[in-house]
């Protein structure tokens, strides 16, 4: 059994999405980001960053004390180890996965966040941020176009955990203020991902836990945004 420690954010989902994938057993724990349950005393002791998603496996295959993990990118990284699926079929599969999943944990998530802040979240309308992370999320769609063109999936086949790690941002490419019909490669992906019956089971899921934006009110801004260093 996994336990995923949820909210409906990109990076939560990227989670979700090989949990229903591999048919692993699993139970959600909603952490409400925007009421600040992340700061739980519990939940610190999973997710030191206060971030979500993480994961506790109770069944580790080393049969020990369960394993907690934090980082998106390196809880997809486990499960694919764990089950031998979605992580590269051999040592040259895995490189190209790899590279192209840390592209994303250093590129797309946090330069489509910084958009997506900018363009909806702060107080007032700053011109030079907003062109800086747009343009720059339009040059990182022009890498994955290119990258696309002639492969069904990022490292071609099969589906693996890159393309996990890229849809649940690529899917948001209108509140980046993208236009997806210049990126037809893209376009055609993330149909074919959109089809697959587990991508359908996971974003019901995740509606079923919290259907309100993550910033809904001054609140959440605060929660979110207004973090500091906490120490003691």
């Amino acid at each position: 059994m996994i336990d995923l420690y949820f909210w409906t954010t990109p990076n939560a989902y990227k989670v979700l999405l090989f949990l229903e994938e591999s048919g692993l057993p699993y139970r959600l724990v909603p952490v409400n980001i925007s009421r600040g349950e992340q700061f739980d005393p519990a939940f610190l002791a999973i997710s030191p960053n206060n971030r979500i998603p993480a994961i506790v496996d109770q069944a580790p295959a080393d049969e020990g004390a369960p394993v907690p993990v934090f980082e998106s990118g390196a809880i997809l990284q486990y499960l694919a180890r764990k089950t031998g699926r979605f992580g590269g079929a051999d040592e040259r599969q895995r490189v190209e996965v790899e590279q192209w999943l840390f592209w994303q944990m250093a590129g797309l998530g946090p330069m489509a966040g910084q958009n997506h802040h900018f363009n909806h979240y702060a107080p007032q309308p700053l011109p030079y941020a907003i062109d800086r992370y747009m343009n720059e999320v339009q040059r990182l769609y022009g890498v994955l176009e290119r990258r696309l063109r002639g492969r069904s999936f990022i490292a071609g086949e099969p589906y693996t955990i890159a393309d996990m790690a890229c849809y649940p941002w690529m899917i948001l490419h209108q509140r980046g203020r993208q236009d997806i019909t210049a990126f037809p490669a893209i376009r055609a992906w993330l149909d074919r991902i959109a089809e697959r019956p587990a991508t359908g089971r996971a974003y019901a899921r995740g509606q079923a836990v919290n259907q309100v934006p993550v910033v809904n009110d001054d609140t959440a801004r605060q929660v979110l945004f207004g973090q500091t260093a906490r120490l003691g």
